[in-house]
């Protein structure tokens, strides 16, 4: 099987400080395992690699504007961001991209939402550029990683999750959503695996 890079993005998620870095929001769940894992240079490297090759990469992340946009209180998860909301708003530190990361973005969609196809207008901008396949990387990989996979799938396009550019804040947790999304989505590859089918 080739895949077409013209029909095909990179979904890059919540590649943002608040999620990967120490300082952020969540770096206190996050940031040591994302370090330990070794998965941000595995991405930036996988990124570079898509693109080379014509794949554009979209990058989502999570931000709260003043007056809340699309936030709803819903859950425990987007209570707590909405009390700290000052730490995500669009221009702040928090939701910058990491730096490492900072250059690569095609195309960047900021939204309030868990999934990133969701509450923004990225499904427009998919369709507009005929794309029906998306490659997926980004933290956490029970979380945002998870929800954006289920949801693409069921608005009809082909996800696949990129098993060693995700990680979660437990090992347990991210064998367990991989074991998920294998079944749920067009399945699982490797970098190298995704890198292979391309022309």
């Amino acid at each position: 099987m080739t895949l077409d890079p013209r029909r095909l993005a990179v979904l890059a998620l919540h590649w943002q400080v608040n999620v990967i870095k120490p300082e952020g929001f969540f770096g206190g769940m996050l940031a040591e395992p994302v370090a330990k894992s070794g998965v941000v240079d595995r991405a930036v490297a996988f990124h570079s690699a898509a693109r080379a090759l014509g794949v554009p990469a979209v990058f989502t992340r999570f931000t709260v504007p003043v007056g809340e946009g699309g936030l709803v209180r819903n859950t425990g998860f987007m209570t707590a961001v909405a009390s700290a909301q000052e730490s995500f708003r669009p221009d702040s530190h928090g939701a910058a991209l990491i730096p490492e990361m900072a250059g690569q973005a095609d195309h960047v969609v900021d939204n309030q939402k868990l999934a990133g196809l969701a509450g923004n207008d990225l499904t427009k901008w998919l369709a507009e550029h005929e794309i029906d396949t998306v490659f997926i990387t980004g933290v956490a990989t029970n979380l945002t990683v998870e929800q954006t996979a289920r949801h693409g799938t069921d608005l009809g396009l082909a996800v696949h999750p990129i098993s060693d550019c995700v990680t979660a804040a437990t090992e347990e947790a991210h064998v367990a959503s991989l074991a998920n999304l294998e079944m749920t989505t067009a399945g699982c590859l490797t970098a190298e695996e995704a890198l292979a089918l391309l022309p």
